[in-house]
């Protein structure tokens, strides 16, 4: 495929740090008597407002605190244990080589502004992306296609052109949705549901070469 622009996730995908989130998450579940006996309790992708929704639900939690509420504990306990975050190997070599080829960046998070400048800034990507979406300039969060659409306008290339980069299924959806290409990065062993969903799944950014995005 012919690709003006790529457009990467941040949360698992560009950053390794889903452990941080599901302590995070467990934290405060703990915090109302619920122990969900995983260590990852959150669904990729969608958001931590969206997360919470759904385990009210799940775990049919009784509470005053709205869901408003547990995302701030939540990102507070997060941005806590920011120190632990990293960049997931290989993704600064393949941001250059997409730079020379004229590509242009996008990011596009399920994540607030304020948590996303700070991650950038603490693992020193910012000035990286062209354009940047964030969950406070859409509706409704991946799997919609809002995200990557509003970063391709912001952009100004087409969608048929874009690249996407993910690493959960709500985001390949989504990609899918908005008539763009995406390519899954797995984490923690290959997800069957990635395999089926994505164009593509690698387990690194060094697998991702121009001859394989060709063939896309």
């Amino acid at each position: 495929m012919k690709i003006s622009a790529t457009i990467f996730d941040l949360n698992g995908t560009i950053l390794e740090d889903e452990d941080e989130y599901g302590k995070s998450f467990n934290q405060v579940l703990q915090s109302l008597g619920i122990d969900s006996k995983t260590d990852y309790p959150q669904e990729k992708g969608i958001g931590v407002k969206e997360n919470w929704v759904k385990l009210i639900e799940k775990y049919g939690i009784k509470t005053q605190k709205t869901p408003e509420m547990l995302v701030k504990e939540t990102q507070d306990s997060y941005l806590s244990k920011i120190s632990e975050v990293t960049v997931r190997s290989g993704f600064d070599d393949f941001v250059e080589g997409l730079k020379d080829s004229g590509v242009k960046i996008g990011l596009a998070t399920s994540n607030s502004w304020e948590v996303a400048e700070a991650l950038l800034s603490k693992v020193g990507l910012q000035g990286v992306f062209d354009e940047m979406t964030t969950i406070e300039e859409v509706v409704y969060s991946k799997p919609d296609p809002s995200l990557f659409t509003i970063t391709a306008d912001k952009l100004g290339v087409e969608r048929d052109e874009c690249l996407v980069i993910e690493d959960s299924l709500a985001g390949i959806t989504a990609a899918h949705n908005a008539g763009m290409k995406v390519i899954a990065i797995a984490t923690g062993g290959v997800d069957p549901k990635l395999v089926s969903s994505a164009d593509l799944v690698v387990e690194s950014f060094s697998e991702i070469t121009p001859k394989i995005i060709d063939q896309l």
